[in-house]
């Protein structure tokens, strides 16, 4: 962020300062919520946790070098204290252990700061701000723009799927003066919340990808995710102004939001309607895209380093996000071609010494999400054959998909079906619940017999099965919503065998993703 005294702070936030010795002290480093992550110079958000109260670390914060804390009470040590909020239901992940309205005031006044630090940095530095949001594919094609951006200049970008109410502002104030864009991954449980993230740090820059199934149970409809989607294109400054909206013209959804916008409208994706187009595409032996880009700059071959087609999609919204920030056309084909996987557990694809392929795509799951990592790995089976011409055996992992509300039952039971019918050769569904039970009874009901659809009750009993069953040269896919926790299986493949790193994502398994501290949203 930038520098600011702790004097404009409370001015920002509408605090008061307590115990600060000097008011002009100034905050020059970054802004955090866990004490163990502070650095010299920064300030430190008391936020209520599950197992802890922020403000109860105020002073390991400040002794491990943070200015000062911005908190919703004393705390002994320099603050800037907010009053707190009334209590209400706001939804927010953020905000699940707030019982007194405390919470609630330190990340509003968060985000009273992440915006006077980014519209300063766009007033005075030209910052470009771009926001992504959709149903699926957001941490994906965000991680795609920021690699295409890179070479334009210093690019900030959340990790993983930091989009909620936290990770958002979060994100935005590690932006500084030598930041040239920033790239915002936007979430929504409710009407409304995307229009709030736009308001925190206002993107010049709008790409929405698609208009799915994810958390239909708090929406109660497409129509209605739709509505909450376009509150993006909604927010984004005129064209005359600046404003440029990217919109994926095969989702009709999506498409219509042009309707809804004052910003440039440019469209990507297969469609003759496209801006920025895709044509003849082809899938490697590890459902890596090769396809024609059809731009306005010109036409170029792509091919790219993360795996399934639906990334091709993805890709276009990056490349048009590029071109409309100055990037030439041979600079983003370069940019796409050496962009592998960046967040964890997102079709993380790792080969072992023995042949066999785990597809770790474990961090979340929604109906589309899964049709699309289903067609990735049965696409892998048939363009990397076995010697003998057979295509490799495919297993698919499957866990319950959260938040579908109503649905829940009925879109469990389409992806068991959806299954068969691409000839998923063994289908493991692990959990106990009616999704679980619906899962494998569509698949059954589509005309899976004998034991190529599995129910077990838990990740344990996946990885015993596994451990028997699975042999040299097949492809195992993993997908769960993150809560079922079924990255534990991917891990346990892998430890198995030593991987063949020549064929692996370049995502290191064993780190801390802040994916594994804040949940991040659809």
């Amino acid at each position: 962020m930038i520098s600011l005294t702790l004097a404009r702070i409370a001015e920002i936030v509408g605090g008061r300062l307590v115990d600060v010795a000097d008011p002009q002290v100034q905050v020059t480093g970054a802004v955090e919520f866990d004490s163990r992550r502070v650095t010299e110079g920064g300030l430190f958000l008391a936020l209520p946790g599950a197992r802890a109260d922020g403000h109860d670390h105020a002073a390991a914060a400040v002794a491990a070098g943070a200015v000062a804390v911005l908190a919703a009470r004393p705390v002994g040590v320099p603050a800037v204290v907010v009053d707190p909020l009334p209590a209400g239901d706001t939804g927010a992940m953020a905000l699940e252990h707030d019982t007194d309205g405390s919470g609630a005031a330190v990340l509003a006044a968060l985000g009273k700061l992440a915006h006077h630090s980014v519209t300063a940095l766009a007033a005075t530095t030209g910052l470009t701000i771009v926001g992504v949001t959709g149903s699926s594919g957001k941490t994906s094609t965000k991680d795609l723009i920021a690699a295409v951006l890179e070479p334009l200049g210093p690019v900030v970008a959340p990790p993983g799927s930091f989009n909620n109410e936290l990770g958002h502002p979060w994100t935005a104030l590690r932006a500084d003066e030598q930041t040239r864009h920033l790239v915002l991954e936007m979430s929504a449980r409710h009407r409304g919340n995307i229009a709030a993230l736009a308001e925190i740090a206002p993107p010049r820059i709008g790409v929405v990808l698609n208009v799915g199934t994810a958390h239909l149970g708090e929406f109660g409809s497409r129509e209605a995710i739709a509505a909450t989607k376009g509150e993006l294109a909604e927010a984004l400054p005129s064209a005359a102004d600046g404003g440029v909206a990217v919109l994926n013209a095969d989702d009709p959804l999506v498409a219509a939001m042009a309707g809804r916008t004052a910003a440039r409208v440019v469209r990507v994706g297969q469609s003759e309607a496209a801006d920025v187009r895709a044509t003849d595409i082809h899938l490697d032996d590890l459902a890596r895209a090769s396809f024609t880009m059809i731009t306005q700059a010109g036409t170029a071959p792509v091919t790219l380093a993360v795996h399934g087609e639906h990334q091709v999609g993805n890709a276009l919204a990056a490349a048009a996000v590029a071109l409309e920030c100055g990037a030439g056309l041979e600079q983003i084909v370069a940019a796409l071609a050496a962009a592998g996987p960046v967040s964890a557990r997102r079709m993380e694809v790792t080969t072992r010494a023995d042949g066999v392929t785990v597809i770790n795509d474990s961090y979340n799951a929604n109906p589309d999400s899964v049709r699309a990592a289903l067609k990735a790995l049965v696409s892998m089976a048939r363009t990397g054959r076995e010697r003998d011409g057979t295509f490799r055996r495919t297993w698919a992992v499957i866990g319950e998909m959260g938040e579908l509300g109503d649905e829940s039952v009925i879109e469990h039971d389409r992806v068991g079906r959806y299954a068969v019918r691409i000839d998923v050769s063994k289908l493991v569904i692990v959990g106990t619940g009616r999704p679980s039970h619906a899962l494998h009874q569509g698949a059954v009901m589509e005309g899976s017999w004998g034991d190529e659809a599995t129910l077990v009750p838990d990740a344990d009993a996946a990885v015993a099965l596994l451990a028997d069953e699975v042999a040299p040269s097949d492809l195992v896919l993993v997908k769960a919503s993150q809560a079922v926790g079924l990255w534990k299986v991917a891990e346990a493949l892998l430890d198995q065998g030593p991987a063949d790193q020549d064929h692996s994502s370049s995502t290191d398994r064993g780190r801390l993703d802040r994916d594994d501290t804040t949940e991040g949203r659809q």
